[in-house]
């Protein structure tokens, strides 16, 4: 802001900079919060007010400081180490491409380490950095919210504290918001997108869970490449005065499953290891996960989410016109951002789906075939145990090399080399396994449980290990998981 000249202490002052206009009236100090309240009651986020300050100091006459566009939450537990670096990294991205129009929130769970002390004493460095010290309630999810609930910006997103979130992503999220997308999210699973060095333990537990998710909440899972992602912006306007309710640390998914979401952005990360510290994540935090599934599965809101509004007119002052505000806004001069936008109202992909099954008939064909050369008195008579696995392989590779190159080849040719073929065709070959243990188990409930016809049951089997098939091998084999 301008320094005052006037003798009087009385100032007109015209936009500078950013959307500032104040009044022919004398100021009074307007005190530069840096530790926030933790606030109490409902998990809900409020609208925006027009100008959260005069409510705040109500001796203030400043109609409306530099206009924040973008709160950014970052929730720690004992991050003391990583703070700095982090806070340092973020401010020169977001110095660079949204000066003086976004705040920075640390919400910390009263870390044994005092990470909040340590944020306290890097908010008089760093002016935009706010700090809560949260002593009444703990949990990832929940200091997100609470963040979110003291935030001034349009735009409110969550980075880990941990710089396992690499900041100049954020550059690539704020043009996806700029150009009108509800959610923008930083994947692992797409092109530019992996992680760094995964044991198999963890991938096995991270594949397994965003299978589950995939089979319990299609329609909130199933949205997004990365459901299990703690690293995107939401437009205010999409959640507030919503009731979240979530459980555990998987926050993404109860705005996916409660907010009016319509276009999503994803753009793609690698997913850092940690610089020090031990993860938090523990078997407790996937059974948490499987609580929330359930909870958002049975409170799920019925019918399609409506668009949210692209700008809130509550947040710009009367002397600024909505057309002014918006050209106003520090988002010119980006490009179009190249990542995949997911739209709700998109439909079954009916094409994949038949030559996916026709696929699927090729594969039954030399199944038969195999096992009649294998196991046949006639030819090899080999045991028919041995025989079927040998056959049922065979018709899996068949079954992968044609939907590698035809059903899904427009995918494929975007995944060059032959690693990531063998991923591919690795994944295929485990959902196929999970499938047939699927069939079987489908097969012996009708049959025995219900008492239908065993071709019945067997068809009816069949029919849904298909969909199963198509489904999750869409979901997980036919995408970008790693990079060079």
């Amino acid at each position: 802001m301008l320094p005052c000249k006037s003798a009087d202490n009385k100032c007109v002052y015209a936009k500078h900079n950013a959307n500032i206009v104040l009044k022919d009236k004398a100021l009074d100090p307007v005190p530069l919060v840096m530790f926030i309240e933790e606030p109490q009651g409902p998990l809900h986020v409020p609208r925006l007010q027009a100008n959260p300050s005069l409510e705040t100091y109500p001796n203030a006459r400043v109609a409306l400081a530099p206009a924040v566009y973008l709160s950014l939450i970052i929730p720690t537990y004992n991050e003391r180490p990583t703070l700095t670096p982090l806070i340092r990294l973020i401010s020169q991205v977001l110095d660079q491409h949204l000066p003086n129009h976004y705040e920075l929130i640390v919400v910390d769970d009263d870390s044994s380490d005092r990470t909040w002390q340590l944020a306290e004493e890097l908010s008089h460095a760093y002016s935009p950095l706010r700090v809560m010290r949260r002593q009444q309630e703990q949990g990832l999810s929940t200091a997100v919210i609470r963040g979110w609930q003291v935030a001034r910006g349009e735009v409110l997103g969550v980075i880990d504290g941990d710089l396992q979130h690499p900041p100049e992503i954020l550059a690539k999220l704020l043009k996806a918001m700029a150009q009108g997308s509800d959610l923008a999210v930083a994947s692992r699973h797409i092109d530019g997108g992996g992680v760094s060095d995964w044991n198999l333990t963890r991938r096995i537990l991270s594949r397994g869970a965003q299978i589950l998710g995939l089979i319990m909440l299609p329609g909130v899972i199933g949205r997004v490449s990365d459901p299990m992602s703690g690293y995107f912006l939401v437009r205010r306007a999409a959640i507030a005065e919503t009731l979240l309710n979530p459980t555990g640390y998987k926050i993404l998914i109860e705005v996916l499953g409660r907010g009016k979401i319509e276009q999503i952005t994803e753009v793609g990360y690698v997913f850092q290891e940690r610089h020090s510290g031990t993860s938090k994540v523990t078997l407790r935090q996937y059974s948490q996960y499987l609580i929330h599934l359930l909870r958002l599965r049975m409170r799920r809101r019925s019918g399609q989410n409506r668009r949210a509004p692209r700008l809130n007119a509550s947040a710009i002052p009367p002397e600024i016109s909505p057309e002014e505000a918006r050209h106003t806004l520090p988002l010119q001069g980006w490009t179009q951002v190249s990542s995949k936008r997911f739209n709700p109202l998109t439909p079954f992909p009916l094409k994949h789906f038949l030559q996916f099954c026709i696929v699927g008939f090729s594969g039954v064909l030399i199944d038969m075939a195999v096992l009649y050369l294998l196991s046949d008195s006639a030819t090899l008579a080999w045991g028919l145990t041995r025989s079927k696995i040998i056959a049922a392989e065979i018709a899996i590779l068949n079954n992968f090399l044609w939907n590698d190159r035809w059903t899904f080849g427009e995918i494929a040719r975007q995944q060059q080399g032959r690693l990531k073929q063998l991923k591919r065709f690795g994944k295929f070959n485990l959902i196929c396994l999970l499938g047939l243990l699927l069939n079987v188990l489908i097969l012996n409930l009708l049959f025995n449980g219900v008492g239908l016809n065993r071709y019945l049951a067997n068809l009816i089997a069949i029919a849904v290990v298909t969909f199963w098939n198509f489904w999750i091998n869409l979901r997980l084999s036919w995408r970008v998981t790693a990079i060079k």
